[in-house]
């Protein structure tokens, strides 16, 4: 029997005031995306309409989502506006999910347009959670701000938009379901695929997988632990680590995307990822991993809870790029970081004679130096690290550098990161969010300090904190241009360079939900102390004495009541004599 064709509907609505993208895209509560009416139908027809119409026509879009609550509504309303306004064909993730990085390596894989992601990043889900629409361009990366202001001045002035509310799709089925619209001469076509396989067959592309399965299920076996904090990357690591690289699958946990993630913020970080913090204290494990929702965070941590700095992880990352074959086969051409994250890939860039790219927070930024050929590795820290694989930061791409340098040279994390800091010198970081602020307070705030470090007297301030005293030597409002094309991005942060090289950074976050304003102040100093490598040997032995004589049966006892470990060390002594 003869179908006839869906017809295309166009609705009246009005414009919202409040639909201006973040740093990573629009988020809101999601009572805001399910509450207000034409909500999320404005905003998706804004994205569509502030494409040019001879690339929207016929075009492809991918489109996927971390599982958090409202994302199948969500994705049922975007395929039914994607064909009502000339998109021909739409490819999903398999139960609409799909991680960042998986959506950056699909837009470039096919070539598609853009893609839409539906995430919160780390932000709780639920009804009661957040809800957020990103939209990443051609190259896999998130939207540049000319894009977001696009669509920002579309939103304004929107007073209708085009859906087909009839068409229905099955995303629980793999493969390929066709539409004919009324007034359309080609079928709509939507493909579901599965979520990991082109991820899959990327990184297969970029690590030695039988030198990290070797480690993972070798004779030697590292035991790893990995949560996957009940996202989207449940999939992947049961399919990546266990399946293709051979970890138990006891080694992943909370593997099964929920959509209020188990009711916790999917935040991969000491307090939100406390269950995985206490599993590595105990000392079974050499490796701990936790993925964020979407999937392009990380955290690492070593035997006993050790936990790596992310911004010492991309600079042991950069450090050890040859232990990585897509690295020796693709060259190294510079690194780059956020400003707000600390100067340890600075210094290994010098020692490589490489270049070294200072930009504003928003992973958008590094898009431009990726596709010029200046930049290789990149990374913020807010737990984000890449590459120019794809256009997105990537957390499970981390996992597996860290295990290929692991693998390459035979020692655990803590080794790693301790013999880095011997060469190089530690960076020392904390970060202080407030959030819920008045908005206009914290403009004022802001306004008034940026008063207080532009006067030339500020420059000649010193401050003292215990023994030490910082002598400012600089200050400013951060501002960026681009070495690619030029575009300046202005007020970025306000910065407090000491003398040292430490500093204070004070910025207002651009990727809240709505609720309020957020400050962010960064306590970022240096010491630059360097390590013999007898001294960082000695500290070894003496870390393995301690081990030892604290787990030794006759000695136990009596070692746990001696709180100097250089008492411990003479005791041992003693006691072996």
């Amino acid at each position: 029997m003869e179908t006839s064709p869906i017809p295309v509907l166009t609705v009246q609505t009005a414009p919202f005031e409040d639909q201006r993208p973040g740093t990573n895209g629009l988020r809101r509560k999601t009572s805001v995306f399910e509450g207000r009416k034409n909500y999320l139908q404005n905003y998706i027809q804004s994205l569509l309409s502030s494409m040019d119409l001879r690339d929207r026509q016929g075009c492809t879009m991918v489109v996927g989502s971390d599982g958090r609550y409202f994302s199948r509504t969500a994705i049922e309303v975007i395929v039914q506006m994607a064909a009502a306004n000339g998109i021909g064909r739409l490819v999903i993730g398999h139960n609409g999910l799909l991680s960042t990085p998986g959506v950056s390596c699909i837009i470039r894989k096919i070539k598609a347009i853009g893609g839409i992601i539906l995430t919160a990043s780390h932000s709780p889900g639920g009804p009661g959670g957040d809800f957020g629409i990103k939209f990443n361009v051609s190259n896999g990366g998130p939207s540049p701000d000319t894009v977001m202001e696009r669509i920002h001045q579309v939103s304004r002035t929107l007073e209708e938009y085009a859906i087909c509310p009839d068409l229905r799709i099955d995303l629980s089925r793999l493969g390929r379901q066709e539409f004919d619209l009324e007034n359309k001469f080609k079928p709509f076509r939507v493909e579901i695929i599965d979520s990991v396989e082109v991820y899959l067959q990327l990184l297969r592309n970029i690590f030695d997988f039988t030198s990290i399965k070797n480690l993972l299920a070798g004779s030697e076996q590292l035991k790893i632990h990995v949560d996957a904090m009940s996202g989207v990357m449940g999939p992947y690591v049961r399919r990546i680590l266990c399946d293709e690289l051979g970890a138990p699958a006891n080694s992943a946990v909370n593997c099964v995307p929920l959509e209020d993630f188990g009711g916790r913020p999917p935040e991969p970080n000491l307090i939100y990822a406390a269950s995985l913090v206490d599993a590595m204290k105990g000392g079974d494990f050499g490796f701990g991993a936790a993925l964020d929702a979407d999937g392009d965070r990380y955290m690492i941590l070593g035997q006993n809870g050790f936990f790596v700095n992310p911004a010492d992880s991309v600079a042991i990352m950069a450090a050890n790029l040859s232990s990585i074959p897509y690295f020796r086969q693709h060259g190294v051409k510079g690194f780059a970081r956020s400003m707000a994250t600390s100067t340890a890939l600075d210094r290994v860039a010098k020692a490589m004679k490489l270049a070294l790219y200072e930009t504003p927070t928003g992973w958008r930024y590094f898009g431009n130096l990726m596709d010029s050929g200046r930049c290789s590795l990149c990374g913020e820290e807010s737990f984000g690290t890449g590459s120019d694989h794809i256009r997105e930061k990537d957390g499970l791409w981390a996992v597996l550098m860290w295990l290929s340098i692991m693998a390459s040279r035979k020692q655990g994390v803590e080794q790693i990161v301790r013999e880095h800091w011997a060469k190089f010198g530690r960076n020392y970081y904390c970060r202080f969010d407030y959030e819920g602020l008045d908005p206009r307070a914290a403009f004022y705030l802001m306004r008034d300090l940026e008063a207080v470090i532009s006067d030339k007297a500020f420059t000649s301030q010193k401050f003292a904190v215990g023994d030490h005293t910082y002598g400012v030597e600089r200050a400013d409002n951060f501002e960026y241009v681009d070495p690619v094309d030029g575009t300046v991005a202005r007020n970025q942060g306000l910065r407090i360079v000491f003398t040292d090289s430490s500093r204070l950074v004070f910025r207002m976050s651009g990727c809240g939900g709505g609720n309020g304003a957020t400050i962010r102040i960064y306590n970022i100093w240096n010491n630059i102390k360097k390590h013999t490598k007898r001294q960082l040997e000695r500290r070894n032995e003496e870390k393995m004495i301690i081990r030892t004589y604290r787990t030794t049966s006759k000695t136990k006892r009596k070692c746990t009541k001696q709180k100097n470990n250089t008492k411990c060390i003479r005791q041992y002594q003693k006691h072996t004599k």
